[in-house]
């Protein structure tokens, strides 16, 4: 990491202003630093130095008339999911080989006009189906933080590892990620970063490709909570082309930042407290807990009781949605094609080499429950679950919660290839269980780096808040991150 690289957004968005660097300076101590680590990290499947360098010489021409914008400047990467003009564009998967899209997704567009830069396509799951950035067609991104005296790769968590582990790995300022289940909060607390999770519909889903598609939402990773702040102002919008999007103006959530959180009451539900949760998960809650009671917000015991059936209820859903949203890749249009005999020949052979393990099982499963005889049983059950589980917020936040504070993740990161994960879906799963009831609510979710564990690896916890109540979690969010700090790995790429 270089003096460049190692500027907050905030910090390069006031130097840029005042001329003090330019943006093309910034951008090729960012390119060098990819240059250098990102072989050993793998956060980028395609690296866009010639369109960066390009982005970056306009915005030196608005600063120097002092017409620069939001973003100016500032250097990002793009997760794989959101479709770039003319750029690698694949989720991250074989059956889109060679895909570049002829048009731009909402979000980017959005960044772009706002002066930011493209760095380049970032790793993810495949297909965003995974809790560890295993799935990857272009195989796992390696998690810059390491334990004490190890040198075992670990995970960066999923579906956004490549987003998080470059912004933890100051390979790009901040980056764009999606959140189905926990994709942006799980990797986000695995390397000790900030990741934002909107309400539904609070960012468009324009452009990106989809995995399910009632429960998808883009969000930012950043270094701290005011970058994702800022990220979210520019992401976020309203847009015709979504009708699942929200018209609603966007704050300037940067006004949130700072102001007290005294009187403010957070919820704690009593359903996080699972059995088996490691000791040092406990006690970081606690630490949490005191955080914000020590700045004058009430600690309240709630109940959120159909928490307990959110994952398998989430799977399903999930499943049966992506069983939908996937059937339209067949070899006929666009990316891969594996010919055969005839017809459902060639579809068969495309979709069987095009897919990696992780998302041919939530196709079937997805098939399965939306099956003839079985859509009902679980379908449609689980559709029902996904009311009550809203309901619960809804009943807690009518006792003026304002937030409410659990752990992010049930565990530290873990080394990449685990057997035990690796052989067992259901176990790998289960790191989602204190992020999918969140995407089921259609609730914002902010998760925020609390601590180290005593392996040396950074602890996370999640605050979760009002439909469009995103000004609150990050001023709560402020106040944490003040009390905590902020962390970065050792460098050894």
């Amino acid at each position: 990491m270089n003096d460049l690289t190692s500027l907050t957004i905030a910090e390069a968005r006031n130097r840029l202003k005042r001329r003090e660097i330019t943006a093309v300076e910034l951008i090729d101590a960012y390119l060098e630093e990819i240059g250098k680590g990102n072989a050993k990290i793998n956060a980028y499947i395609t690296v866009t130095k010639d369109q960066a360098r390009s982005m970056a010489a306009k915005s030196d021409v608005l600063l120097a008339r002092g017409e620069g914008r939001l973003l100016e400047g500032i250097p990002l990467g793009i997760k794989d999911l959101f479709a770039t003009y003319n750029v690698h564009t694949q989720a991250c998967s074989r059956i889109l080989d060679g895909f570049k899209p002829r048009y731009e997704s909402t979000v980017t567009a959005n960044l772009w006009a706002e002066g930011a830069v493209m760095l380049g396509k970032l790793n993810m799951d495949e297909f965003a189906m995974g809790s560890s950035n295993e799935t990857s067609f272009y195989g796992p991104v390696v998690n810059p933080w390491r334990r004490k005296n190890s040198a075992a790769a670990l995970v960066p968590g999923g579906s956004s590892g490549g987003s998080a582990a470059a912004v933890a790995g100051h390979l790009c300022a901040g980056a764009t990620a999606t959140d189905t289940g926990g994709s942006i909060r799980q990797p986000a607390a695995f390397t000790g970063t900030v990741g934002m999770k909107p309400t539904y519909g609070r960012c468009s889903r324009w452009g990106i490709i989809a995995f399910a598609s009632s429960l998808d939402q883009a969000g930012p990773i950043a270094r701290d909570v005011c970058d994702c702040a800022i990220l979210l102002k520019s992401m976020a919008s309203f847009d015709v082309k979504d009708s699942t999007s929200v018209d609603l103006p966007v704050p300037n959530y940067e006004d949130a930042l700072g102001k007290p959180i005294k009187g403010m009451k957070i919820g704690i539900p009593k359903e996080y407290q699972i059995d088996g949760m490691p000791k040092e998960i406990c006690q970081l809650w606690d630490r949490g807990k005191e955080c914000l009671k020590e700045a004058g917000a009430r600690i309240i015991d709630i109940s959120l009781p159909h928490t307990k059936y959110a994952l398998a209820a989430y799977y399903i859903i999930a499943s049966a949605e992506a069983s939908s949203n996937l059937a339209r890749y067949d070899g006929v249009r666009y990316g891969l094609r594996i010919p055969g005999r005839d017809m459902i020949e060639m579809y068969e052979n495309t979709r069987s080499a095009g897919f990696g393990h992780e998302v041919k099982r939530r196709i079937l499963i997805g098939t399965y429950v939306l099956s003839s005889g079985y859509y009902s049983a679980y379908y449609l059950k689980a559709q029902k679950v996904r009311m009550l589980i809203k309901r619960d917020f809804d009943q807690v936040f009518k006792q003026d919660i304002d937030a409410v504070l659990t752990p992010a993740t049930p565990s530290v990161a873990f080394e990449i290839g685990d057997k035990k994960l690796m052989q067992d879906p259901i176990a790998m799963y289960l790191n989602d269980i204190f992020t999918v009831s969140v995407n089921m609510a259609g609730l914002p979710g902010l998760a925020i780096p609390a601590g180290l564990s005593t392996e040396g690896l950074p602890l996370g916890l999640q605050l979760i808040g009002r439909p469009f109540g995103e000004e609150t979690l990050f001023q709560l969010g402020y106040v944490m991150e003040k009390a905590c700090g902020t962390f970065s790995p050792k460098k050894w790429w």
